[in-house]
């Protein structure tokens, strides 16, 4: 299946729907929770229109978002349903946004990791990410997410 670029009108809530499924495992593991609790159908409609989002399959098995940033492509909700992983989804939509990064004319992907999800950093490493910095959430003393970045 070929990732496709998701507008207006889409089913929304089945995307958000999806990343429930995908992100299910950080429960309890990552500290502070993840920002997709506070993610409506709607946030992700508006950005489809202040950026991208790109799925695979109808309904999504899998999504990303992309945002344009000053010198990368943010890679944002990097998401492949439990039941579909293992199959080169996730890698198909990096693909995409390597793609998008090099038509947009930026030099780099850009991605952000929760420091506790090792199994994510040596996903993104296997897909040539470098870890690049660390940041803290407000209100913590210590790292809670990794930075990674790819040229592209």
């Amino acid at each position: 299946m070929q990732p496709h670029r998701a507008t207006d009108p889409y089913d929304w809530p089945a995307v958000l729907a999806l990343l429930h499924r995908a992100f299910a495992p950080m429960e309890g593991v990552i500290d502070p929770p993840s920002s997709l609790h506070r993610l409506t159908a709607e946030d992700i409609a508006a950005q489809s229109r202040s950026g991208e989002v790109w799925v695979i399959g109808a309904p999504a098995i899998a999504c990303v978002f992309l945002t344009p940033k000053a010198d990368a492509l943010y890679v944002g909700k990097l998401a492949v349903d439990p039941s579909q992983q293992g199959r080169g989804h996730a890698r198909a939509l990096i693909g995409i946004a390597a793609t998008r990064a090099r038509a947009l004319g930026l030099p780099a992907l850009e991605l952000q990791a929760r420091v506790e999800l090792a199994a994510n950093h040596a996903t993104f490493t296997a897909l040539g990410f470098t870890r690049t910095g660390a940041t803290a959430h407000a209100g913590y003393d210590r790292p809670t997410s990794y930075t990674f970045r790819r040229p592209v």
